[in-house]
């Protein structure tokens, strides 16, 4: 297996009021540079999924995809963007994490891979399921691409139509999946910082 990373960050950050997620900072640094701190030792390559002019993330020295269809579809449109180039460089896999959740965990690949033997898994935890932390074989890129021009949007729904196992972590302090969409939740988020 060859397991290739994507960290999700196409959104357009309402609830941040337009700002850009993966560059509000967190930490020393953004919330994209703590994301690709977790995530990168856990794959072979990284690539980011992000819409909008890519020279903003220049200085973090990864491919940037964006969706094809110019945004919109949300991360399964995301998600199929790094299945494309996931397989164009030769991986047999691809795993993805949103930007806005910075506490992943660092054996999250592990045991999604161990969860899903081969095959798509997701995470969950607090008998909640978090679709944007999953693994995906390659072979479904095709999948993927007829739900997207069926209108499928959510990433969860399909993941269950593709049978992905789910692998199930502990809810601790903080939550592994904390999902920061407000200015007061990234606050949050920072606190467990220090």
């Amino acid at each position: 297996m060859r397991i290739f990373g994507l960290i999700l960050a196409g959104g357009a950050g309402q609830r941040m009021g337009g700002a850009d997620k993966a560059l509000l900072p967190f930490g020393a640094g953004s919330l994209l540079s703590s994301a690709i701190e977790r995530f990168e030792p856990q794959v072979e390559m990284l690539a980011l999924s992000a819409n909008g002019d890519p020279a903003r993330f220049g200085a973090f020295d990864l491919p940037v995809l964006p969706d094809k269809d110019g945004g919109g579809a949300g991360p399964m449109a995301g998600l199929l963007a790094g299945l494309d180039w996931a397989g164009a460089t030769g991986a047999t896999h691809l795993a993805t994490m949103a930007v806005d959740t910075p506490f992943i965990p660092g054996d999250l690949v592990a045991r999604l891979m161990l969860a899903g033997d081969g095959g798509p898994a997701i995470a969950e935890s607090a008998d909640r399921a978090h679709p944007t932390a999953g693994l995906w074989p390659v072979a479904l890129r095709a999948p993927l691409e007829a739900a997207l021009a069926r209108a499928e949007r959510r990433l969860g729904q399909w993941a269950d139509q593709v049978g992905a196992a789910r692998a199930t972590f502990p809810a601790t302090e903080p939550d592994p999946f904390m999902n920061v969409n407000t200015q007061e939740e990234l606050a949050t988020a920072a606190r467990y910082l220090d």
